[in-house]
């Protein structure tokens, strides 16, 4: 990337107050680098230009805000979250051979982008943290090093029409959707408005474009054919399929990999038995792509999933932080995956965020599914919905992150393995840090 002061004025609609020589595109002081034009978004509780002075202090090029400041050089514009989309468009424009693969779901996005970056190899670009939304979305595309092959760009919603506004952005030649299930309720109703907010980056791919799909959705199976779509499927029975999935102690899947009558075996890094459906939806990706299933199962066998999901630690008890985020499929995945690891099992869990009028009844059955699987003990932190009622009788209350590990620090005992998960919101990972042995 390189633009000047009026090229970005021109591209987003703003004008432009002293001259610059733009490389890059950031929106936070704490990782601005010299050459970067800082964007300064505005919040509810916030003002970025605030910062705009401390941003070219620290090396910016020129800075960007919503209303005049005294300071240049600096572009101005009626709305940066806008003028954002539309430089991350334009940089897309500019890297013309770029294939990207956008992936969305309820669950298991960062997984399945971090599992097909490295099945992909050399010449990908992925962020290294979950940038999903209507910032982090842009700015992994404008952070795109100008010579790579393939952007694997992870994209979330929380409301019909999301995804749609970030199409120009993504330009999608894949969409995977990892899965449906029950996210972001109290925005969006229902499971059946979740699908249809998520089957918007499907109705973004081009005519030569593929949608990679959970063959055990029916409905977007059929939304698929009813809109002529291409598709691979993954799953079970899927056109790339999993099969003899087993655990190691830490929880580490190794299974084959089965894609139109060839297989191969495959042992990932990354903990947890859906990992390897989620390795399957990469490889359909991948193959969609044109590489082969070999490479693509080599490099799938190099993968590290992001921080704070599904993060084992062994010492002499086993710490399994899944505290980045958490909903009913997640957590299930979650606990039964813990349940099967060898020792005592002990949960420290929070509540799973935005599920609207679900949110008792969803977290009374994970209280009850970590009784029924045997966990010994179940710290339940901050406001609870129900997980406590579920659990009954092992259930630990705590009203904050500190007082959670006290409890369970506590509790743990040599040969134990404890899971730390819920919304992001809860904050256990601090709890997590404070445990790990």
């Amino acid at each position: 990337m390189r633009w000047t002061a009026a090229d970005v004025a021109g591209i987003t609609g703003g004008s432009a107050v002293g001259s610059a020589e733009i490389t890059g595109v950031s929106t936070d002081t704490r990782t601005l680098k010299p050459g970067d034009l800082f964007v300064a978004l505005r919040g509810e509780n916030f003002d970025g230009a605030a910062f705009a002075g401390e941003a070219l202090a620290g090396g910016a090029a020129a800075v960007m805000v919503d209303h005049p400041v005294p300071l240049e050089p600096r572009i101005e514009v009626p709305d940066t979250l806008v003028a954002l989309r539309r430089l991350a468009e334009a940089r897309r424009g500019e890297l013309a051979d770029l294939r990207t693969v956008g992936i969305t779901g309820s669950t298991g996005k960062t997984s399945c982008k971090d599992l097909l970056a490295s099945a992909l190899g050399r010449g990908t670009w992925a962020s290294p943290r979950s940038f999903n939304n209507e910032i982090g979305v842009p700015l992994t595309l404008l952070s795109t090093p100008p010579d790579s092959e393939v952007a694997v760009l992870e994209v979330g919603s929380r409301g019909v029409g999301h995804i749609r506004t970030l199409i120009d952005v993504v330009r999608p030649d894949v969409a995977i959707i990892t899965g449906i299930g029950a996210s972001h309720l109290a925005t969006l109703g229902t499971v059946e408005m979740v699908r249809t907010a998520k089957w918007e980056l499907v109705q973004g791919l081009g005519p030569a474009g593929v949608a990679v799909l959970p063959v055990d959705d029916p409905v977007l199976l059929e939304w698929a054919d009813r809109d002529g779509v291409q598709v691979t499927t993954f799953g079970a029975d899927g056109d790339v399929s999993v099969g003899e999935v087993v655990l190691d102690d830490l929880a580490r899947p190794s299974f084959r990999l089965s894609a139109y009558g060839e297989s191969v075996e495959v042992q990932l890094e990354m903990a947890g038995a859906h990992q390897a459906v989620n390795a399957a939806a990469a490889t359909a990706a991948g193959l969609a792509l044109g590489r082969a299933l070999p490479d693509l199962a080599s490099g799938l066998a190099e993968a590290t999933g992001s921080s704070w999901r599904m993060e084992v630690t062994a010492g002499s008890y086993t710490v399994v932080n899944d505290a980045y985020n958490a909903n009913p499929t997640s957590m299930t995945a979650a606990l039964r995956t813990v349940a099967g690891m060898p020792g005592r099992h002990l949960a420290v869990l929070g509540m799973m965020a935005e599920l609207g009028e679900a949110s008792s009844q969803a977290h009374r059955s994970i209280g009850r599914l970590a009784r029924e699987l045997g966990f010994e003990t179940v710290v339940v932190v901050g406001d609870d919905p129900g997980i406590a009622e579920g659990a009954g009788d092992i259930a630990v209350s705590a009203p904050d992150v500190e007082s959670a590990t006290r409890a369970i620090s506590e509790r743990v005992g040599n040969g134990d393995v404890v899971l730390v998960k819920a919304s992001r919101s809860v904050g256990l990972e601090v709890v997590a840090g404070e445990l790990v042995p």
